[in-house]
């Protein structure tokens, strides 16, 4: 049976005898100019004309004077023809020197457009330049389904399925959508530190590091939420940042512990304005990504353009009473640990005794607020969407402004799509003193023991007491990409966290 082991030994047998012949195997420069697609796209504009393309060779056949190669660059592949005929550079490689190449390596391929005789668009050349000896066959499609090695090998995976790099493609167009979107809209983006002495603006718990130069501990930033206020404060009107974020938690699909997030503040705007602005960016950035608003995920069928209605506006307190008959207000712990506790033997993970330990620790350990959170998620997790979430209890919106109406709750929204929630905003806070009760609050949590109470962070009460504008602040994740795109948060990372190779 042959091994890894054997090819790459041929393959280094080679390369030694490339090496001989006064070739060298990985050049620096290369003479393309032109890419593949515009050959496929431009051929009647082409044919005739001598081009140069470059790109992974992914096929070889040879006849003997004849020789077929199929080259892939980023745009697309096309058929390379040759005939053989004697080298003018003895640089370069003929049909008779095909035997040291391997199908992996990388070359450069000048000749005339055409079509072969089956009228497959190609490139009739006689010689081809090496660029890059690969030292590793790729494996084929078929055997390389198990996921942790595709992950792990994510380079390979983007050749055999040539599928995640255009996934990663779509990724990068949802960014740039987002920041053409708020760019025309009058924000401005500031990059804002990823190393903080205090972290919040979310639940959730940091990552720690030590800076020897100053030898102090810091936080990886769990949100970019307080930063982009201090710039509120600053003088700016209209900010946002799109850049990651770290919060040591779990890997499931909806949740990796470093994750690229956006957030925005735009000063004397309300809830109101920003439902507004958002349901139309969430509208602009889907049809810019995907070429649609309708979508089908996670066994739901949703119309992100509702018909073109707006959204509806449901309020938090009332679809908990209407699906439970839980009163968020007068909440009865045992009435919330009895429904956790009931829905828990009606789920897919019944018999998992890891999730049962995690159910009866949250029960036990976790504030009445946080156990009313976990009964919405329930209700959040059968809800197709869209509509926005709105007026949160004040206990779950530490940083959020009271309604006026109902000082209870607080101005904040979310939008619900698909079983998820695919944003989070609010009128900000920008009394001082109500902060400063909220965050005494949050970190007499953090001291009784909740790792993801938010810190007590007097620096930036103090900016408040400076002085914040009234302002709407917004934020969403990729998590709203791998949803619609309807894939788990690691398939549609580049490089996915996984443990380390032991």
């Amino acid at each position: 049976m042959t091994t890894l082991a054997d090819y790459r030994n041929e393959r280094l047998r080679k390369l030694e005898e490339i090496k001989k012949l006064g070739i060298e195997p990985y050049p620096a420069k290369t003479n393309r100019d032109t890419k593949i697609a515009k050959i496929l796209s431009n051929f009647n504009e082409l044919e005739e004309k001598t081009v140069t393309i470059v790109g992974r060779l992914i096929a070889i056949r040879s006849f003997g004077k004849l020789a077929f190669l199929k080259l892939r660059d980023e745009s697309g592949e096309v058929q390379v023809f040759m005939t053989q005929q004697d080298l003018t550079d003895d640089r370069l490689f003929n049909t008779k020197r095909l035997k040291l190449l391997d199908t992996g390596d990388f070359i450069e391929a000048t000749g005339k457009v055409g079509k072969s005789s089956t009228g497959e668009i190609s490139v009739f050349c006689n010689e081809v330049r090496l660029l890059g000896k690969a030292l590793r066959p790729l494996p084929g499609r078929d055997g390389f389904t198990n996921k942790e090695e595709r992950y792990r090998r994510r380079y390979v995976d983007m050749n055999v399925n040539p599928e995640v790099r255009e996934r990663l493609i779509r990724r990068s167009k949802f960014w740039q959508a987002t920041r053409k979107f708020m760019l025309d809209h009058g924000f401005v983006e500031i990059n804002i530190p990823v190393l903080e002495h205090t972290t919040g603006g979310a639940d959730a718990t940091p990552f720690t590091t030590h800076m020897d130069c100053l030898d102090e501990d810091f936080y990886l930033r769990i949100s970019h939420e307080l930063p982009l206020k201090r710039l509120l404060g600053g003088g700016f009107e209209k900010v946002f940042d799109i850049g990651p974020r770290f919060r040591n938690e779990g890997i499931d699909d909806e949740h990796l512990p470093e994750h690229i997030a956006f957030e925005s503040y735009s000063a004397y705007d309300d809830y109101e304005d920003g439902m507004n602005l958002y349901e139309e960016m969430i509208k602009y950035v889907a049809q810019e990504t995907w070429g649609t608003l309708e979508f089908h995920v996670g066994g739901f069928d949703i119309d992100l353009g509702n018909g073109g209605k707006p959204w509806p506006r449901i309020k938090y307190a009332d679809l908990l009473k209407q699906e439970y008959g839980v009163d968020v207000f007068n909440p009865d712990r045992d009435q919330l640990v009895k429904i956790l506790k009931d829905e828990f033997v009606k789920g897919e993970d019944k018999n998992d005794s890891v999730a049962r330990k995690s159910l009866e620790h949250t029960c036990e350990t976790a504030t009445t607020a946080h156990l009313i959170d976990h009964v919405w998620k329930l209700i959040r997790k059968r809800s197709a969407g869209p509509f926005w979430l709105i007026e949160e209890p004040l206990e779950l919106s530490p940083l959020a402004k009271k309604n006026p109406e109902n000082p209870k709750v607080t101005e904040r929204f979310h939008p619900i799509i698909a079983g998820t929630e695919m944003g989070n905003g609010f009128s900000e806070l920008n009394d001082p003193l109500d902060q400063l009760e909220r965050f005494k609050e949050q970190q007499a949590a953090r001291d009784a023991g909740d790792t993801e109470a938010q810190m007590l962070d007097m620096d930036f009460v103090e900016m408040l007491e400076y002085g914040m504008p009234p302002a709407c602040g917004w934020g969403n994740s990729e998590r709203n990409f791998w949803l619609l795109e309807g894939v788990s948060g690691r398939e549609a990372v580049p490089f996915p966290i996984i443990r380390k190779n032991s």
